[in-house]
């Protein structure tokens, strides 16, 4: 279930499954793709949940990998033509390193974005961005152009999903890399939503 208000030219989307992209391709289920929303270009906040089977993950124990968190998704919507897709998935990809670059210079691509941890002297994965083409959108006949007709092949729009920021592992980044002898600096970016704060003794 999702709830989302519309302000201006935005879609504002809270989420309560797991990933936003549920809930978008169930809106847009069994509908035709025309000019209005082709190109849209979605940011969704959820809380998720996930339980690990195994021994997967036990190397990112702590904050980095938790059982429940909070993430900020972008998904975006093209049409199936030539190169579409493709460089909405680079703007996708601009838009985390922007994002990550107002905080801090400590992200690198490798295709994926991560985020230096002192701690374990290693990067770890903050983003990810996927183009899914029209893989996801077949069955759920989420269609583009007219509908098909005179033998007409049908043709799909292409989906894509890109984890943004999970709190917990933004947040570790942070800690790990402001962390000073007595305490966290804040970064600039974040000051003005701390109330002025810059320093977290600890």
């Amino acid at each position: 279930m999702s709830y989302h208000t519309v302000l201006g030219p935005f879609y504002f989307y809270l989420e309560s499954a797991a990933f936003f992209s549920f809930d978008l391709k169930e809106e847009h289920c069994y509908s035709l793709a025309d000019r209005i929303w082709i190109f849209t270009r979605y940011a969704g906040y959820s809380t998720c949940f996930r339980k690990e089977a195994g021994s997967h993950g036990k190397d990112t124990l702590g904050i980095f990998r938790v059982h429940q968190f909070e993430k900020v998704e972008q998904v975006c919507i093209t049409s199936p033509n030539g190169n579409d897709s493709w460089e909405m998935l680079e703007e996708m990809i601009r838009t985390s390193e922007e994002f990550y670059q107002e905080i801090n210079s400590w992200l690198r691509a490798s295709p994926l974005y991560i985020g230096w941890s002192p701690a374990s002297k290693t990067y770890r994965e903050l983003v990810s961005c996927s183009n899914c083409t029209d893989y996801q959108l077949r069955r759920l006949e989420i269609r583009y152009g007219s509908q098909k007709s005179n033998g007409q092949a049908k043709q799909y729009v292409h989906m894509l999903n890109s984890t943004l920021t999970a709190t917990d592992r933004t947040m570790r980044c942070i800690l790990e890399n402001y962390q000073k002898e007595k305490g966290v600096e804040i970064p600039q970016v974040l000051i003005p939503y701390m109330g002025g704060v810059t320093f977290l003794p600890f």
